[in-house]
């Protein structure tokens, strides 16, 4: 379960909107490491494919390493999300 204490602010975007990061592990499940818990690679792949669904991109920057950006005025609607599209995920 996500929550707002896993997001980092970081600085606005190039139009001023906020924006907040996490670690991209917090989109992985326990069935991710049934696979290949030794793949790190697939998992960042895989966590991204599911962040990018969400409204989420890739951090590109080396202060915060395997990280996921997302642009949002409210952070707690915003783990509300992530929360539910992930129990559906692990239902799945």
């Amino acid at each position: 379960m996500i929550t707002q204490d896993d997001f980092t602010r970081i600085k606005n975007d190039a139009n001023g909107n906020p924006r907040y990061v996490c670690h991209f592990l917090n989109f992985c499940t326990a069935k991710d490491d049934d696979v290949k818990p030794w793949d790190i690679s697939a998992k960042y792949e895989l966590a991204l494919s599911r962040a990018r669904k969400m409204g989420g991109r890739k951090f590109h920057n080396k202060q915060y390493g395997g990280g996921v950006v997302f642009q949002c005025y409210e952070l707690r609607t915003l783990c509300e999300d992530i929360n539910k599209a992930m129990k559906a995920i692990e239902k799945a």
